[in-house]
């Protein structure tokens, strides 16, 4: 079995989840401004992100020779090591119910405020939890200010989401009022109704037509309402006119699940409340998240299975299958899938090498997703200096606390 032992590998690991885990948001994202049901997404990447822990299972956790303290994979399975079994179940289950949410979040308040807010619980809870369980091997010194600043960055945020969603309704009532002018009053000469020039051709005006919804009014090309307006009327999930507080609540689920799931992982590899009998080797990361992933695996068909016939959240109805005969963007949702699995794979290798309070680092992930939300969906480019402005807070909190919790890795006694 190989196994993860030195500091550098482990911090190797924390930033090759961080990656990965910063960009699946972002690709379920992309699926439901599409059209893709949330709930034909879910299987799909359900499947790859078993498959990746199964291939991890098979083939590092069968890597080398197997020892009494350190068994193989397949060894551990028919052990005694109930206890720890089921603490990888458990974090399996709370882990989906956080994806789950987070999910519906994203088409609610984007990724920055979706990825921020649940990974700063995360870190605010999960980690403070971590590092009494891992025996204080962090430098609390280093540690513990980086939580503070994940702290903060919930508070920002949060506030953050506020004035995005201000801002939008600002640009949305000063658009409507000068649509209403225009059509109350002669235009200048020379224009049209869409403030083009007369004898313009009409291929210069065709994108812009249609992506608009057929019986909009025309809106000026600056003010973002026409880029809202499309992917409104492409998108699964409809939002507009929702109330804040619907995302936010979906926001704070997500973080709650978040807050337990690695913790459970840390106490099924490294049995610190002494529940294995006697002589029984504590669960390896491999054989950890191998169980770990098969709780969210099923959790995940059943609660996605029921959601098809009984949807949530405004969504039209669905089978399973029309979920089976639906291969528009799938292997993009199977993709999602692979990209998470290797994502939460790195971090429990990390975590075991250098500590599970310094592999939350990676909850700095929305790095990675805001930059993709800003590249990729334009979230905030027609923000205000003052939303930009607590964005940019937002960001170089997150880059500290990052730094601060990798900073404070300590190395895993293994006697």
């Amino acid at each position: 079995m190989h196994v993860v032992t030195s500091k550098a590998g482990g911090i190797g690991c924390m930033i090759g989840a961080l990656l990965l885990l910063g960009t699946w948001p972002a690709i379920f994202n992309w699926l439901e401004r599409r059209g893709r049901l949330p709930q034909h997404t879910f299987l799909d990447y359900a499947i790859t992100n078993y498959a990746v822990a199964i291939i991890v299972a098979l083939t590092l956790g069968q890597i080398g020779p197997s020892t009494p303290e350190t068994p193989n994979f397949t060894d551990q399975l028919s052990q005694d090591n109930g206890a720890s079994v089921g603490f990888a179940l458990a974090g399996g289950v709370v882990l989906c119910g956080g994806n789950l949410a987070v999910q519906y979040a994203l088409a609610y308040v984007g990724l920055a405020v979706a990825e921020t807010v649940t990974a700063s619980m995360t870190v605010v809870g999960g980690t403070t939890i971590n590092f009494f369980l891992d025996g204080r091997i962090n430098r609390a010194e280093i540690l513990f200010p980086g939580v503070a600043c994940f702290l903060v960055a919930v508070i920002l945020g949060s506030f953050l989401h506020y004035l995005n969603t201000q801002d939008e309704r600002r640009r949305m009532a000063g658009a409507a009022h000068d649509a209403t002018e225009d059509s109350a009053h002669k235009l200048p000469m020379g224009t049209t109704a869409g403030g083009g020039k007369l004898g313009a051709k009409v291929e210069d005006t065709k994108d812009t037509e249609a992506a608009v919804p057929a019986g909009t009014a025309r809106f000026a090309p600056g003010s973002g309402v026409e880029h809202a307006l499309k992917v409104e009327g492409k998108r699964a999930i409809k939002v507009s006119g929702a109330s804040v507080f619907v995302g936010l609540t979906l926001v704070c689920i997500s973080g709650l699940c978040y807050i337990l799931f690695s913790p459970a992982l840390n106490l099924a590899t490294n049995d610190q409340w002494n529940l294995l009998p006697p002589g029984v080797p504590n669960l390896v990361i491999y054989t950890a998240y191998f169980y770990f992933s098969t709780a969210f695996f099923f959790v995940a068909f059943t609660l996605n299975i029921i959601f098809l016939y009984f949807p949530i959240l405004g969504l039209p109805k669905s089978s399973l299958m029309a979920w089976i005969k639906d291969w528009r963007l799938r292997p993009v949702a199977l993709l999602a899938g692979f990209i998470c699995g290797w994502g939460n794979a790195l971090q429990f290798m990390g975590g075991q090498a250098a500590g599970y309070a310094a592999a939350d680092s990676v909850q700095a992930l929305p790095l990675v997703s805001t930059f993709w939300g800003i590249v990729l969906f334009k979230e905030y480019w027609w923000s205000s200096f003052k939303t930009r402005a607590v964005l940019t807070a937002m960001l170089l909190m997150f880059a500290l606390a990052v730094g601060l919790l990798m900073g404070s890795a300590g190395t895993r006694k293994t006697d």
